[in-house]
């Protein structure tokens, strides 16, 4: 919402919540450099939230000043320099009780408490879903916020696109180029699986750019006996090898998602699922069949200049829109401008691949094979 309610800035924090993007260090100078321009001074909160509920673990506190000099020379660098957490939701906070069993409580007053404690006008949040109802909770409780949306995973609704996604497709991409050389030689089935989460974006993108035989993702259940289908079809045109592309949420048909764990305080884990798909191959085919897992190696590195150019856009964006009034709204790229969403229209609902759109369609007319 847009408003002329709020005093004038003087002070403000940024925080990094959930995963680790590449592209946050850039979201954080940008902020940083635009808020300093302006006058304001700029804060960085510790490890997401942790820094204001637990402030006694950081020997200097859980805010530090994010200056000219601590800034510099950080866009290029993967992962952020505030530390983040994906872990004690405050909105769910886990909290082991007397007899061992553990309670989820509401520590968001709090929240709210430390950040007037520290005379902070203003907050910036760079995060995903997670963080941004949490956002949505720090805002109706009256807290001055701008959210930036986060995630490699590219499903935020609201948004044409995430910094982050672009670094760990062009991964995914090189780690099929060189899978290829080792899966012909050996004439193997070489089963890749990527993040993702509930979205199959990263796959998708992935699969199709680096020439994936096979691509699984959460919004079409596979049938396995399709897979190995199509293993038998390129055998019989000469090609021994097969690359299957495995989103993390895939799931069979009539199936369930492959969880590693569930836990207090943080959404459950995903994992597993390409393993289970190599063995069934291996079952029916009788195939040598391998895994490959990149989970986080999808989240490190630098920056490509796309992302790093994102993440510069929404965090001077972000500053832009305080400095007019706004409050309780996310930064969205919406090609070729920056704009301004309520939270509550971004949270909650799911960006998923269409089944319709031209890069599935693109894929099977190339011939891969959804399962």
């Amino acid at each position: 919402m847009s408003t002329n309610q709020y005093p004038p800035i003087k002070k403000i924090a940024i925080s990094t919540g959930g995963g680790d993007a590449p592209g946050l260090n850039a979201v954080i100078r940008a902020a940083a450099l635009s808020g300093i321009k302006r006058g304001w001074e700029v804060y960085g909160v510790r490890d997401g939230f942790h820094g204001i509920l637990s402030p006694e673990e950081y020997p200097n506190g859980g805010f530090i000043p994010l200056t000219r000099e601590r800034i510099s020379g950080i866009t290029h660098l993967g992962g952020t320099i505030l530390g983040t957490s994906n872990r004690n939701n405050p909105l769910k906070y886990p909290v082991t009780r007397s007899d061992g069993t553990i309670e989820e409580v509401d520590r968001s007053d709090e929240i709210v408490r430390g950040f007037r404690l520290h005379h902070i006008d203003a907050l910036i949040t760079v995060g995903g879903d997670g963080s941004l109802s949490i956002a949505s909770v720090l805002a109706k409780k009256g807290l001055r916020l701008i959210s930036v949306p986060k995630t490699i995973d590219n499903d935020l609704d609201k948004t044409d696109v995430t910094f982050g996604f672009d670094t760990a497709v062009g991964f995914a991409t090189e780690a099929l180029d060189r899978l290829h050389s080792t899966a012909a030689s050996h004439g193997r089935v070489m089963v890749v699986e990527v993040m993702g989460r509930y979205a199959g974006w990263i796959a998708l993108h992935a699969g199709v750019a680096g020439s994936a035989d096979v691509i699984l993702i959460p919004e079409h259940p596979y049938d396995i006996h399709k897979i190995v289908e199509k293993i038998k079809e390129r055998e019989a045109r000469g090609n021994k090898f097969t690359i299957v592309m495995v989103a993390e949420g895939a799931v069979p048909l009539g199936g369930s998602l492959s969880v590693v764990e569930h836990e207090a305080g943080r959404a459950e884990r995903l994992g597993g699922v390409g393993e289970k798909v190599a063995a069934e191959i291996h079952a029916i085919s009788g195939k040598e069949t391998r895994v490959v897992v990149l989970g986080h190696l999808l989240r490190g590195g630098s920056p490509t200049s796309f992302d790093r150019l994102t993440a510069l856009r929404f965090g001077a964006a972000a500053i832009r829109g305080l400095e007019a009034g706004q409050g309780g709204v996310m930064v969205a790229l919406d090609p070729p401008h920056v704009k301004y969403v309520p939270i509550e229209e971004a949270m909650g609902k799911m960006k998923m691949v269409p089944l319709d759109s031209d890069i599935v369609l693109t894929a099977n007319d190339l011939g891969i094979s959804f399962g």
